[in-house]
């Protein structure tokens, strides 16, 4: 305490200057209402006042001169004063966060006392200064307390109690921030007091006072700057509600009219979706930022805008188009063009509808434009826009399968195609090994109301359904057509693989689209085996009965299929009819697809619901009836040999390249392949365990031996070079040596992080020069392929 008093007049001045400061900033806050910004500044000017006062009247004490006795005189008068205005201003302030905050429509009644106890001690004040009742002043001009200097603690005090008691019984209705330096106010200089009046010469109170005032004001600046970061959130939320339900309008807005779009040529069936959604992976794959992406998918999604302005004769034509007819719909971008650019707020949208029938070597309309003349989200849409219309159903054909769909995509890259998408193209149909990327028309009626209504056996079936190691479920409902004979009337699937999907009974079709069927699974438990090598069925009876959506239709009965596959066996369970029918089917190989054709007889077949589950099933989930199909039981050399039977489904382990690395291999083409990419790949990848698709896996070129090239890491560059020799027999020769097996070599140099790959078989050189871009060192080579057999692996280093 006694070093308090020594510097107590220094404590003072750095408290005043700070608390003046306060003022003026309370004075030039603007986040405040003018109320209470004039009361805070009033509250911290009369602390600065006070606390001055109290400093004067230290420093003047004991000065005999007429200027010392003024200066205590007044300074003392002042210190008294500038409390009871302090606790009068702390009490407004209080009062307007009752009313604007604290849900009060007139301040609390006890802050109205407290307003006339300050105004009691105001003129108790007053008249102590006539007749000495809180202090005198003795002949050597010293401060001296009087009996009645207790008196003078009330007022300031007992308001300061009340405001407590208000601040405490309103506290949930005031934010933290304000709550407890109100606290603080009101309990601090009580406890000053309580102190002071044991340590005469130390003005605890005061200080206190002015240090509570300082306090408060600090805490209001950092609850007004929370207050302000809050609204801002708020703002801010609400503008981005707002920009995405804007968003979803256009997206809406934009959709709806795609589908009038659509619904204007009967044959489409969501091509404009589609085409978008094809335009947009492309544009990810080429590395499009997420705002590009979105442009060309809305700028896709509304490129045939333009055929609203074409007759519905011409575009609903059954057959090929007339000359004449052919020039009209040829105006159609620029009609598209006309609509659209009037959007200002989206420019990009007419893009593609002006120029999606540009074709990349100067042969297309309107405009004529060539190579990179063209836009690149034209560029875009040409290829997803061609790929769609080609895996669609048109009037005059059939939807193309996708193999070819893929073999024109490759012979357009460069005249047709824009080569670099054309090449993205391929990789997504490579990818696709559920062929999703198509026309889902007829799979899409059965899933609705409409039913599949089924006369003579298999004179209807439905889309095939994909089985895979995920595990599907099909929920449906059958109903026998003629109820007084039911025994007429049964449900069947239909087991079979085809390039699009569809069951065929054409010779020609099943030869155009590699038609194979397996057999035939009828709902009663009774199998009909014709490609695959073995069916074994087992049948239990249920003991439940029907469920009520069942027994609600007349005649009808709910059933539950569920089916999955794993390499060449695949389990099918039906439920339904009162018994659950299990079939476990030998495939006869690992690489033909596997679909499920629904049909029957004399029924009707409808209510479909497809689920499909996220997780794979391991090898033990089947029960093996027959043995695996393998074509790599022969001799392995380095490394073990290696069966692929779909694209990319399994792979050598990797081997770390370096400079002059040599491998040989014997590669042999499945009996089901049938395209030119049906043989061996090579990956350069870095993973964790050296593996692809492992830990951390990173890929920066694939190479098909055929010369086909795919970069996937924006670490590597590559760049191919392809000779076709003077020995290249052909295409067709190429898939029959492929199948008969071919002895292949791959030599790699390497320097730094450059890799330079060479490869050549059959007449057709591969040179791929890939960069690693990054610090990665660890770089590896790995076989993988699609339906081949890669056996006797060499290494040479």
């Amino acid at each position: 305490m006694e070093l308090l008093r020594q510097y107590q007049l220094d404590i003072m001045l750095v408290m005043i200057g700070i608390c003046g400061i306060t003022a003026f900033f309370a004075y030039i806050t603007g986040a405040l209402s003018m109320k209470r910004k004039l009361t805070l500044m009033a509250l911290e000017s009369f602390a600065t006042i006070l606390l001055c006062s109290d400093r004067l009247a230290y420093l003047y004490r004991g000065d005999l001169s007429r200027t010392g006795y003024w200066m205590v005189r007044i300074s003392n008068f002042l210190v008294f004063l500038m409390t009871l205005e302090v606790v009068l201003m702390l009490n407004i302030y209080i009062s307007d966060l009752m009313t604007k905050e604290g849900g009060h429509k007139y301040p609390p009644f006890a802050l109205r006392i407290c307003e006339i106890i300050i105004t009691v001690g105001v003129v108790l004040l007053v008249i102590s200064q006539f007749t000495g009742l809180y202090y005198t002043f003795d002949d050597s001009n010293h401060y001296v307390r009087s009996p009645g200097f207790l008196l003078s603690y009330i007022p300031p005090l007992s308001v300061m109690l009340i405001q407590f008691g208000v601040i405490i019984a309103n506290g949930s209705c005031l934010r933290k921030m304000i709550r407890y330096p109100l606290i603080f106010f009101a309990v601090v200089p009580v406890i000053a007091s309580v102190v002071q009046y044991f340590t005469y010469g130390v003005s605890l109170i005061n200080m206190s006072i002015v240090g509570m005032a300082i306090v408060l004001y600090t805490f209001v600046l950092v609850d007004i700057n929370s207050t302000v970061s809050q609204t801002h959130k708020l703002e801010i939320d609400y503008l981005r509600r707002q920009q995405k339900s804007m968003h979803r309008l256009f997206e809406q807005t934009a959709t709806a009219l795609a589908s009038a779009i659509d619904a204007k040529d009967k044959y489409t069936h969501g091509h404009s979706s589609r085409v978008a959604e094809y335009s947009k992976r492309i544009a990810e794959l080429a590395g499009k930022s997420e705002e590009e992406c979105e442009e060309i998918y809305f700028s896709a999604l509304l490129h045939d805008v333009g055929k609203i302005g074409i007759p519905d004769y011409i575009i609903n034509k059954d057959g090929r188009l007339s000359d004449e007819e052919y020039e009209a719909i040829k105006q159609h971008p620029i009609i598209g063009r006309n609509i659209l650019s009037s959007i200002n707020e989206y420019p990009y949208l007419s893009i593609a509808a002006h120029h999606h029938h540009e074709r990349y070597d100067g042969r297309g309309y309107p405009d004529k434009l060539k190579g990179e003349d063209i836009p690149d989200i034209a560029r875009i849409v040409a290829v997803a826009d061609a790929y769609d219309a080609m895996t669609s159903k048109r009037s005059y054909r059939d939807s193309i399968p996708q193999s070819k769909v893929r073999e024109e995509i490759i012979k357009g890259a460069g005249s047709q195609f824009d080569p670099v998408f054309a090449n993205i193209m391929q990789h997504l149909i490579d990818l696709d090994t559920q062929y999703d990327l198509r026309e889902r028309s007829e799979i899409m009626r059965f899933a609705g109301k409409e039913e599949l209504e089924i006369g003579e056996y298999r004179s209807a079936i439905s889309e095939g359904i994909h089985v895979t190691a995920n595990k599907i479920k099909v929920k449906m409902f059958y109903s026998p057509q003629d109820e007084d004979a039911p025994g007429k009337s049964m449900a069947a699937l239909v087991l079979f693989d085809s390039n699009d999907g569809h069951v065929y009974s054409d010779e020609r079709k099943q030869k155009e689209l590699h038609y194979f069927e397996y057999g035939e699974i009828f709902f009663d438990g009774k199998t009909l085996v014709s490609g695959a090598r073995k069916m074994e069925v087992s049948i239990e009876q249920d003991k439940e009965n029907q469920d009520e959506s069942s027994r609600n239709r007349r005649n009808a009965s709910d059933y539950t299929i569920e089916a999955v596959r794993f390499k060449d066996h695949a389990l099918i369970k039906i439920s339904g009819g009162r018994k659950t029918v299990e079939v476990t089917v030998a495939l006869p190989d690992s690489s033909r697809y596997l679909y499920l054709g629904i049909t029957g007889q004399f029924c009707n077949i409808g209510g479909l619901k497809i689920e499909k589950s996220e997780e794979t099933i391991g090898k033990d989930y089947i029960k093996r009836i027959a043995d695996e199909i393998s074509f790599i039981n022969v001799p392995e050399g380095d490394i073990p040999n290696v069966q692929i039977d779909n694209y990319r489904s399994d792979a050598t382990e990797g081997i770390p390249i370096t400079d002059g690395l040599e491998i040989s291999f014997h590669s042999m083409s499945l009996p089901t392949a049938n395209l030119i990419w049906h043989g061996p790949y090579i990956s350069i990848f870095h993973s964790g365990d050296k593996r692809i698709f492992g830990p951390g896996y990173r890929e920066f070129a694939l190479i098909r031996i055929d010369g086909e090239n795919w970069e996937t890491d924006n670490a590597g560059k590559s760049e191919m070079f392809v000779n076709r020799r003077d020995d290249f027999e052909g295409w067709e020769n190429w898939k029959k040596k492929n199948k008969e097996g071919i002895d292949c070599v791959v030599r790699f140099m390497r320097k730094g992080n450059t890799i330079t790959t060479i490869t050549e078989n059959m007449g057709i050189y591969v040179k791929n020069v890939t960069t690693i871009t990054d610090d990665t060192t660890d770089i590896y080579a790995g076989l993988t392929g699609d339906q081949c057999a890669l056996t006797n692996i060499r290494i040479k280093a």
